[in-house]
């Protein structure tokens, strides 16, 4: 098979990545990889999808190699980029990814393990208010807790004040794993958060209970306070704000151009997950799943399949450990309307093609760079944008 070899653009010089035409996939099908359960899918297609194929030629460029630990990655309106640091701030980065400049004026963040500054949304707005929102874990009681906050930007990009906390998903908890975090603006102006259960088994059980603020899609006004029709506003036993339950660590949120919100999710061993989420509806963790946990051992006696909950569109096993996704609309047409996920362990970007919201097909990108990628970006450009653990800034655009 040719291959079209091109060049990426580093910052301390030149490197060489194949763009695979048209072909045999050059990575193993998600049907070969050994998985960790026999567990049956619910339906035809839920999982192990047959392997697709870009045919047209791509370029692959590295902007940037020094971002630290980049987590979430937005445009401004100019072009440029917001790009959170997990160890507590946010830089403003150049189109070119050449400039990097850091925000002041953050809070404390508990940046152990998982912890740290996540993701960020502009406000629907910014344009006259130079609101920015953000999502962080934050040092609270004994614990800490993922929490929602709101400030204004300097117009230099140097500082940012009036900060206000809007949101914590209590209770806190010791812990350092699972926050979720990511934020995601609908057509109203309301604002979604995901949230995750925390890890342990003692927080597990907090997924399914309706009390507290774990392991939930929430949806909240720009002042924090439950959205206009919430499915739970006026439930007892239901926090108002609490729009799904029953959900894991959902670093991945989206809206498709139908305005549908999917999430993704990272499963134990086996059951990374793809859901459309829809109010009021119950994922399911920790009842079900098709993941086991790590040391082996059936979660809930194997249970995949309880009535009352929702079935995930889609699964992975093995895991891919998905985070970060988006969906495209840019320059590469048989690309427009898919779903992009950045995977850490899976080191990769992740195509999945959609059809009337059931999944028919799934493309592993840039598994040569071997790299974490913690978040993607549809860019205002046309291009995709990535953004890993090891502190790059990739963009892929059409050749």
């Amino acid at each position: 098979m040719k291959k079209i070899f091109l060049p990426v653009l580093l910052t301390s010089g030149i490197m060489l990545v194949s763009c695979q035409g048209k072909g045999k996939p050059s990575e193993p099908s998600p049907k070969e990889e050994k998985a960790n359960t026999n567990y049956k899918p619910a339906f035809k297609g839920q999982t192990r999808i047959a392997t697709v194929k870009t045919t047209t030629p791509y370029a692959v460029e590295v902007l940037n190699k020094d971002l630290g630990k980049p987590w979430g990655i937005i445009n401004l309106p100019d072009g440029r980029f917001l790009i959170t640091e997990k160890s507590g701030f946010i830089n403003v980065v150049s189109a070119d990814g050449k400039q990097v400049s850091k925000i002041e004026g953050f809070p404390k963040v508990d940046a152990k393990g998982q912890g740290g500054m996540l993701d960020v949304a502009l406000d629907p707005d910014f344009k006259a208010n130079n609101m920015v929102y953000f999502v962080f874990s934050e040092p609270f009681g004994d614990g800490n807790l993922t929490s929602v906050a709101k400030g204004k930007l300097s117009a230099d990009m140097k500082n940012i004040s009036g900060i206000q906390v809007i949101f914590r998903a209590t209770p806190s908890y010791d812990g350092d794993k699972h926050y979720g975090g990511r934020l995601q603006f609908d057509k109203d102006g309301n604002l979604f958060v995901s949230t995750g259960e925390r890890s342990d088994k003692q927080t597990r059980v907090y997924a399914q209970k309706t009390d507290n603020y774990l392991g939930k899609i929430l949806k909240i006004t720009k002042d924090g306070k439950p959205a206009p029709g919430n499915p739970f506003m006026n439930t007892s036993g239901y926090k108002p704000e609490i729009y799904a339950f029953g959900i894991r660590n959902p670093q991945g949120m989206a809206l498709d151009e139908k305005g549908q919100l999917w999430d993704i999710e990272m499963g134990p061993r086996g059951g990374d997950e793809i859901n459309l989420i829809q109010p009021g509806k119950n994922y399911g963790w920790g009842d079900v799943t098709y993941g086991i946990e790590y040391s082996g051992e059936k979660i809930n006696n194997g249970t995949t399949q309880k009535a009352g909950t929702e079935q995930p569109v889609y699964y992975w096993d093995p895991v891919v450990s998905p985070s970060g996704v988006t969906f495209y609309t840019g320059n590469i047409p048989e690309w427009k309307g898919n779903l992009f996920i950045g995977c850490l362990s899976g080191q990769h970007i992740n195509r999945i093609v959609l059809k009337d919201n059931k999944v028919v097909g799934e493309e592993r990108l840039l598994l040569d760079q071997k790299e974490r990628f913690r978040d993607v970006l549809n860019g205002m450009d046309g291009n995709l944008y990535g953004i890993t653990d090891s502190g790059k800034l990739y963009k892929i655009s059409k050749k």
